[in-house]
């Protein structure tokens, strides 16, 4: 059962009410205002500004290197392309792991110069002060758990997380804590599908997956890897719904051939 579609605006509440009605929820990453247009105008449910900006904008290997004002300036260009979507921004690594104050105040800064709705931050238990903190100034906050890219340096590897019942267990935990917290959703990165199954139905707030199997609540992929624009990545998970990296190099050498050869601009093209 979907929910209405006059719904002008989706809002973190938007979201509780499609997991009591079963709807499944759509994310997708964005960094700019031409693809945030696009996307909310395909009817997107919500677009996160994520730290993969540091990776597919920027090209550094990890997310570790992407600054607070760099977030901030990619969010207020994704706010200015968007009308009905749910706009979320990654808090970015050293934004708010020293403590609850500096926390408190990256959230603040984001939603105040942004015009985005939510924030999104990595971690379970650990984090949970900073949570409830956020919660309590009025700011949104969804959750991340599984792998955790911003720690990277401490998993050595990209590999699926939780498969052992000693890192399960934590997840489940972590999981409950979050929601407790006051999170609105929870992103499950790259973690068994059984256990994202379990996750899932065990809360009464929505799970976000990647890579985390079919019995999410709903589904993100970053757009690069979606469309094809990355051509490097290609992980089990991921499905391309296009390859825009071969229609893009075949349309770029086209026009350098045709400005070679004189054929751009024609007599049709000149004023």
């Amino acid at each position: 059962m979907s929910l209405p579609k006059e719904i002008k605006k989706i809002t973190t509440n938007t979201l509780l009410k499609m997991k009591e009605h079963g709807e499944k929820i759509s994310m997708l990453t964005a960094y700019d205002y031409s693809f945030a247009k696009l996307f909310d105008g395909s009817g997107i449910d919500a677009i996160l500004v994520g730290d993969s900006a540091s990776n597919v904008m920027a090209g550094h290997e990890t997310t570790l290197p992407i600054t607070l004002d760099q977030m901030i300036y990619h969010a207020q260009c994704v706010v200015r392309g968007i009308n009905r979507c749910l706009v979320v921004v990654d808090m970015p690594f050293g934004s708010y792991q020293s403590n609850t104050d500096n926390a408190v105040a990256s959230a603040i800064r984001i939603m105040k110069e942004t015009g985005a709705h939510s924030i999104k931050l990595e971690g379970g238990e650990e984090v949970v002060e900073s949570i409830k903190r956020i919660v309590a100034a009025g700011i949104p906050v969804m959750g991340h758990l599984g792998l955790t890219p911003q720690s990277i340096y401490k998993f050595g590897t990209y590999t699926v997380r939780a498969k052992q019942e000693e890192e399960a267990a934590k997840l489940r935990n972590d999981a409950q804590l979050l929601q407790q917290a006051g999170c609105f959703a929870i992103v499950l990165e790259k973690i068994p599908a059984d256990l994202a199954k379990e996750v899932s139905e065990g809360l009464s707030i929505p799970t976000i997956g990647i890579g985390a199997g079919k019995y999410c609540d709903g589904q993100i992929l970053v757009m690069h890897d979606m469309l094809g624009i990355n051509n490097e990545f290609k992980p089990r998970f991921l499905r391309q719904y296009l390859t825009l990296h071969e229609q893009i190099t075949t349309a770029v050498q086209q026009y350098v051939k045709d400005v070679k050869l004189k054929e751009f601009p024609n007599e049709e093209e000149s004023y």
